[in-house]
């Protein structure tokens, strides 16, 4: 059966008594970090030090994690899986950078319980494990590394399947919602606008393509208005959404964080500028 944006997730109505090893909590935010080129998970930029700040939130303004779950816009798979691995590896999936940023690890534990009791929450589509073959790429790391920096918090991977239409990528994210009242911070990683093919080097920071500007208008506005589910129409601005996404696997971690709040809570942008002309780095918190 195909999941609509308005279908009703099953997860929803899980016991809480299905979880053992995560405590209730009061409630979390939930994030979308525009991750941009992975320098800036080493570089020392407006970018970074927002991650860094951002992290000293937590503990503060908001619970610390007992979890980050985080949905990359760097593993793609056919179905959906979580990574289920007591260590996961540190994923350097990316090329012709100094060598400083391959030296980069981040060796947060995994979560295999925690990934085994999530996975049981979803009936449609089917969520499954993947003990050993994955771990943390740098759509994950390079964001949460500067957030949380001593790596002691668990943190897992969802999995995207690019074959699926968007409106069933933002119902798996209103699954994810009641993780929320369990310690678990949920972390979309991508960006409002990627294509790496119409880069400008030394482009400054706020120029940017007319297209790049009214797509990232287009998921700004969404957002701001709470019209969380009318994000999966991104495809209706035709040659636009085309331009700003040839592929669209970076926007569709937005999708999974959309569907994880509700259209009343408050949204709060940073880092709403573009990288090299065709990159979006609008960010989001929620809640």
């Amino acid at each position: 059966m195909t999941a609509s944006a308005n279908s009703a997730p099953s997860a929803l109505s899980a016991p809480v008594d299905a979880f053992k090893s995560l405590v209730p909590s009061a409630r979390m935010p939930v994030l979308f970090l525009g991750h941009g080129s992975p320098m800036n998970a080493i570089e020392d930029n407006s970018y970074r030090r927002s991650w860094q700040s951002l992290g000293t939130e937590f503990g503060a303004k908001y619970p610390r994690p007992q979890l980050i779950l985080c949905v990359s816009a760097h593993w793609l798979t056919r179905g959906w899986w979580l990574t289920a691995m007591p260590k996961p590896k540190t994923i350097h999936d990316f090329g012709g950078f100094p060598q400083t940023l391959f030296d980069q690890q981040y060796p947060a534990p995994g979560a295999p319980l925690a990934a085994r009791e999530i996975s049981h929450l979803f009936k449609t589509p089917a969520v499954g494990l993947d003990p050993h073959e994955w771990g943390f790429d740098h759509g994950s790391w390079s964001v949460i590394k500067p957030m949380f920096p001593l790596a002691d918090i668990p943190l897992v991977q969802l999995s995207i399947d690019y074959d699926r239409p968007p409106a069933e990528h933002f119902v798996i994210g209103q699954q994810l919602k009641l993780l929320r009242d369990r310690g678990v911070l949920i972390v979309g990683s991508g960006n409002t606008v990627h294509n790496l093919r119409a880069l400008r080097r030394s482009t400054p920071t706020m120029q940017a393509y007319d297209w790049a500007i009214e797509f990232d208008k287009f998921a700004a506005d969404h957002i701001s208005q709470g019209n969380l589910a009318g994000l999966v129409g991104f495809q209706k601005l035709g040659s636009v959404a085309q331009m700003a996404h040839p592929t669209y696997d970076h926007f569709l971690p937005l999708l999974y964080s959309a569907g994880a709040v509700d259209a009343q809570e408050s949204a709060r942008f940073f880092n709403a500028d573009y990288q090299m002309g065709s990159i979006a780095m609008r960010s989001v918190v929620w809640g």
